[in-house]
């Protein structure tokens, strides 16, 4: 796809300083996993207003959190989901016009779940020029085997996925892994951690990997999941069901339950969203109580230093 006639590039279109952040110009069947509506592959509507939010907010994301510097080669992971090719695409948008250069290289993971329609994906990723890779791997028979019967389906599979990508990242020369995580998956977890593993904690928009020699990136941190749905639905994304065996199961059911919990919130009390994103970004630990972040008292240090006295 020709990314000339970008935004950027339209008349009252600006780029700020930071090369990131961009600055305002004046049918079909799916699961409760995918959330949004298949599309054919066909020429992608660009330039609207709601692509135009998108990628300024991803832009100030990137920009915060240090995630995309000279030099780097970006792998996005592209599930098939709506997200994932809403961030390839603004990844483009922003490579064309900021002033370093840095490499996006698609990647997508077939789990050899029955049906999964990854010759859609592929044909998308050819049409619009994009430089990608098709891998694929039997997760459902891995996790059958081997998952413990107490666990949940859901992160196990995460993990082996995880491990995959690293793997990629390594053959294909990347140091960046890009992921769609969006605003709502950010306090969706922060929710469920706190429901059902008793930690106060949700995920990182930067990570580096233990072994030091991954990074993954979450780029649409400050995005809204309705606004990525509405905008795959406007540009013609062609989503793919993700098929997975699992959906239904305890651990999925958990999560959906806490995303119907913040979407009837938000119905209620527009905005609670953004308050309880802006939550994870306004910390206090003194007024939490981790014995790890308590320092001694006024009135303690007082005594301390009358004893040594």
């Amino acid at each position: 796809m020709d990314m000339s006639e970008s935004p950027a590039r339209m008349e009252g279109a600006a780029v700020s300083a930071n090369p990131f952040v961009i600055l305002s110009a004046a049918e079909g069947k799916t699961c409760g996993s995918c959330s949004s509506v298949r599309a054919p592959v066909v020429p992608l509507r660009t330039g609207t207003d709601l692509e135009h939010h998108l990628t300024r907010l991803t832009g100030r994301a990137i920009a915060d959190f240090g995630m995309i510097n000279e030099g780097d080669h970006v792998m996005v992971a592209v599930s098939g989901g709506k997200d994932s090719y809403a961030l390839l695409h603004i990844l483009r948008l922003l490579q064309s016009r900021a002033p370093i250069r840095f490499r996006l290289t698609a990647v997508n993971i077939d789990q050899g779940y029955a049906g999964y329609n990854h010759a859609l994906i592929e044909e998308y990723l050819r049409i619009n020029g994009y430089t990608f890779h098709m891998d694929r791997t039997e997760t459902y028979n891995i996790v059958s085997a081997k998952k413990d019967p107490d666990a949940g389906w859901c992160s196990f599979c995460a993990r082996i996925r995880r491990g995959k990508l690293y793997a990629l990242a390594g053959q294909l020369g990347c140091n960046k892994i890009a992921l769609g995580h969006h605003l709502d998956d950010f306090i969706e977890t922060a929710l469920l951690n706190q429901m059902f593993a008793g930690k106060l904690k949700a995920m990182p928009a930067r990570l580096v990997s233990d072994d030091g020699h991954n990074i993954v990136i979450r780029p649409l941190v400050y995005a809204l999941e309705k606004d990525i749905r509405a905008f795959a639905q406007e540009t013609g994304f062609p989503v793919v069901c993700c098929n997975c065996p699992a959906c239904g199961q305890e651990d999925h059911q958990k999560r959906q339950m806490v995303k119907r919990l913040l979407n009837d919130l938000e119905r209620e009390n527009p905005g609670v969203k953004h308050s309880m994103f802006s939550a994870l970004c306004n910390i206090e630990p003194s007024h939490l109580l981790d014995r790890k972040f308590l320092t001694p008292s006024a009135d303690a240090t007082g005594e301390q230093s009358k004893r040594a006295a």
